[in-house]
């Protein structure tokens, strides 16, 4: 590797402590040396970084779908251009290790929407440790993993709607203490999303027991954003107190008209806990929509038995009646409790190209657009599409985006999902938002508050014994770029948009951007947690 100087830069280190001004060199990947500005000498490479640059540890994406796409394109380029070094993968409950072959086959159908189905991938793997083998062949950004719930719950109890036996619960342990056991750094659930909806708060605990063990933590998608959401959250904080496990609430927010101003209930929820000894953090994306399949709107009791029955359902007139009165007049739990709201879904993509033309639009055009009853389009996308749709959500409220953003607790979480034609602008333009947007624009945050978010405090949660700061002897995940001038370009009409101000991007003292271009090197690594020593590496 060559060795390379910042000469005379404004630091921000991710601990956030005001910037300074001074020289850092990277040698063999790690940050060998900070000190006064000027004075290291010389250096194989010094870069000049232009006038009113910063530099600062790299970001650390605390929720990222990026399971495949970091196989199908290493380089990254949506994330790594936002100056990401680092991913937590395994999200929301399912993913694609631990695996039998009949498991990945549902998985791959059910979750389609958010990752695609790449025909052509080699899906070798089936342990964790197989898995993040696969991904130390090559990625540019770091990527840590969690152990997905409903996975775990697919391959013991299977797609069924019931209690799990004492027994199946066991399993469901062994093979979450060996996903732990071989890197992963805790476990995550989606509880709107079947299976994993289907585990009551005891099955949850027995699991979470485990990952306290290993020193890892839960990062739950609760049961509901909508009504009931704040009751969703207290399930989730009763489960830290009763099982000792640290709790990360993945993109926590309060959605729904029913959710208008009611960030600060939430924030008090969590403050209490907090005083009390619980390690609860969470993390959110700078955005009012969410993202994530049509077939997510469905009734838990409709998905019963995986796709294949849930699509034979549709195929009947009394099932689709009994859907259609639950999502347009009791609430599907599937939607968070709330009836659907047409008008607020809108498709992002589809797997079918005889679909393409309705990508962009939102269900109610579409009704109007075909004569039909919503409801009737709904039916139709989901039985032509086979569950591979993928929506926005037009959902979110600005005040309880700002408030949560400001707590102690919080991180940035981009909840990408990079597979739909029209993805959410927040699959390339989460991290400069923060620091364009909401610091430089707003003064919601101070520069050196966001970047601890962004990095140290993040870095803090994933055991990162030596990444998010800006410290001698840390591995060289670094970022330059122009407090001034970074910005995010994403839109939700066209979304695939590079940031500005993303000047350098390092990962493992290479560079991954530079000068705003990407360079194609794979210098990431599976970020594994050791679990005798309680620390990731």
């Amino acid at each position: 590797m060559t060795d390379l100087l910042f000469r005379d830069i404004d630091i921000i280190d991710g601990t956030g402590s005001p910037r300074f001004r001074g020289d850092v060199l990277v040698e063999q990947g790690r940050i060998a040396r900070i000190a006064e500005p000027g004075s290291i000498a010389d250096a194989d490479r010094i870069i000049d970084a232009g006038p009113g640059a910063v530099l600062c540890p790299g970001f650390i994406d605390m929720h990222a779908h990026s399971d495949l796409h970091l196989l199908t394109e290493p380089g990254h380029f949506p994330k790594v251009s936002q100056g990401i070094t680092t991913e937590l993968i395994g999200q929301d409950g399912l993913s694609y290790a631990p695996i039998d072959d009949a498991t990945l086959a549902v998985v791959r159908r059910q979750i389609a929407g958010w990752n695609g189905n790449p025909a052509d991938l080699d899906f070798s793997w089936r342990t964790v440790g197989e898995y993040l083998d696969r991904l130390d062949r090559g990625i540019t950004p770091n990527a840590a993993y969690l152990v997905p719930q409903g996975t775990l719950r697919l391959l013991v109890v299977g797609s069924e709607q019931r209690a799990a036996t004492a027994a199946e619960i066991r399993r469901m342990q062994e093979l979450l203490a060996q996903g732990l056991r071989e890197g992963a750094v805790g476990m995550s659930s989606g509880l709107t999303y079947t299976p994993g909806m289907y585990a009551d708060t005891g099955e949850l605990a027995e699991l979470c027991k485990v990952v306290a063990e290993f020193g890892g933590f839960y990062a739950p998608h609760t049961r509901s954003y909508g009504a009931g959401a704040l009751e969703a959250y207290a399930e989730m904080v009763e489960l830290a107190k009763t099982t000792g496990c640290a709790l990360h609430l993945t993109h926590a927010t309060m959605n729904f008209h029913v959710n208008a101003g009611r960030a600060p209930e939430f924030l008090a929820l969590i403050d209490a806990a907090r005083a009390e000894g619980c390690d609860i953090t969470l993390d959110t994306y700078p955005y009012l929509p969410g993202a994530t399949t049509l077939s997510a709107l469905l009734p838990s009791w409709a998905m019963s038995g995986g796709p294949d029955a849930a699509l034979a359902r549709l195929d009947d007139e009394a099932t689709r009646a009994r859907i259609a009165l639950d999502v347009n007049v009791n609430g599907s739990d599937g939607c968070h409790g709330v009836t659907v709201e047409w008008e607020t879904i809108q498709i992002s993509g589809v797997a079918n190209p005889e679909l393409d033309r309705y990508v962009g639009k939102r269900l109610n055009e579409i009704a109007v657009d075909r004569g039909m009853a919503p409801v009737e389009v709904f039916f139709d996308l989901l039985r032509r599409d086979q569950f591979a749709t993928s929506i926005l959500q037009h959902v979110g409220h600005e005040e309880n985006v700002r408030a949560i953003m400001v707590h102690p607790g919080h991180m940035g979480g981009s909840d990408a999902l990079l597979a739909p034609a029209r993805p959410h602008p927040r699959a390339w333009g989460t991290f400069p938002r923060y620091l364009g947007h909401y610091v430089r624009e707003l003064g919601v945050l101070e520069l050196e508050d966001c970047v601890h978010h962004l990095t140290g405090r993040p870095a803090d949660r994933l055991r990162l014994r030596d990444r998010g700061l800006v410290f001698a002897g840390y591995a060289a995940d670094l970022v330059v770029f122009d407090p001034e001038t970074v910005v995010d370009t994403a839109t939700f009409d066209n979304p695939k948009q590079q940031a500005r101000g993303i000047r350098h991007v390092l990962v493992n003292g290479e560079f991954a951007i530079e000068n705003g271009a990407p360079t194609g090197n794979l210098a990431g690594r599976a970020l594994r947690m050791d679990a005798s020593r309680k620390e990731t590496l």
